[in-house]
């Protein structure tokens, strides 16, 4: 295959991306967090958080079009080790066509005990999240937070990207830690990234 085909192809399928987020944004403003799909550095350096020598399985949040969770396999995490959560119905089945073997699952990631369904019992190595944590009540945020590092072994992250000044989640010193963890600038728009663990 010549490098112009290759090319074009790769053009193709980012401009499909882009189509398809834009659409999603468009079907349920307040499941998209962007006016684009995030950058493949803010991808590879939010997957950068994932241990793959720990033998437990990855929760992401929010893969949208699949760029975080193309990070994350690129990382080195197996696609039977990664179970993902996607609301956006349009976007759970692009996912199952574009990633054979993830455990895909179309549902709300706020009721998470039901829609992990048989992976509630998990204990997972990391979570990366996508989720536009600003579009929802604070409340919420806590509760997701907190259900989800019930999920992981002490000190392991949640990693979450967001677009404004501070943590989108508030402070709990007594209940959890909060790390700024990197500003990537190279993002539209430039993306704030967060960890979130305890002990």
């Amino acid at each position: 295959m010549s490098l112009r085909v290759k090319v074009k192809e790769r053009l193709g399928k980012r401009f499909d991306d882009e189509i398809r987020f834009f659409r999603g944004m468009m079907q349920g403003p307040k499941t998209v967090g962007s006016i684009v799909p995030t950058s493949s550095i803010t991808a590879k350096r939010m997957a950068s958080v994932v241990d793959i020598h720990s033998g437990l399985p990855v929760l992401e949040l929010g893969p949208g079009t699949g760029a975080i969770t193309k990070a994350i396999l690129g990382r080195g995490v197996r696609p039977e080790n990664l179970v993902a959560i996607e609301y956006s119905t349009d976007f759970h089945k692009h996912l199952q066509r574009t990633y054979p073997g993830v455990h895909f699952i179309n549902g709300d990631a706020f009721d998470i005990q039901a829609t992990l369904g048989n992976f509630s019992r998990l204990t997972f190595d990391s979570v990366v999240s996508g989720i536009p944590l600003l579009n929802f009540p604070m409340a919420k945020r806590i509760s997701l937070l907190e259900s989800l590092l019930d999920r992981l072994p002490a000190g392991r992250p949640m990693v979450q990207i967001s677009y404004g000044a501070i943590s989108p989640i508030a402070a709990n010193p007594d209940r959890y830690h909060i790390q700024h963890f990197d500003f990537v600038m190279r993002n539209i728009p430039p993306a704030q990234l967060w960890i979130y663990k305890r002990g």
